[in-house]
């Protein structure tokens, strides 16, 4: 009876881990579908401003909308690289094994310490011998 418990309860926390990733990609990809309608939209605003408003004509680029869109378009293909291709590579896989790594650096770093600071004060090791004699 408990181990039907213990067995749910472990399918219900991958199900949670699924479910928080799947959101976590949706809200990616949401997002890249939001900049990419914006990037249609202020596009095509860039080219009104300066061919029916004329906005621009004084500077010494004569179109210089055809720049700001080729540099939006540069940042919008470096946000579809970073949702489709990137996230592949470095999604969440890669955090844990990364997280890992961190992990057992810390682990052999405070091991390290604890043995200099053993090698530094030996006294307090015969003192904590001495302490649990007393106690017994």
């Amino acid at each position: 009876m408990f181990l039907k418990n213990k067995k749910s309860t472990a399918i219900d926390t991958d199900q949670q881990e699924l479910f928080e990733y799947a959101q976590k990609r949706i809200i990616q990809k949401k997002r890249l579908y939001q900049h990419f309608v914006v990037f249609l939209v202020g596009s095509i605003f860039l080219i009104i401003i300066n061919k029916v408003l004329g906005v621009g004509s004084d500077f010494f680029i004569k179109d210089w909308f055809v720049w700001a869109i080729l540099i939006w378009a540069f940042l919008f293909f470096i946000h579809l690289f970073n949702v489709y291709i990137t996230h592949k590579f470095m999604g969440e896989d890669w955090e844990h094994r990364q997280l890992q790594k961190l992990k057992l650096k810390q682990e052999k770093r405070l091991a390290e310490l604890q043995k200099q600071v053993e090698a530094e004060n030996p006294v307090s090791e015969e003192k904590k011998s001495t302490d649990t004699t007393e106690i017994q």
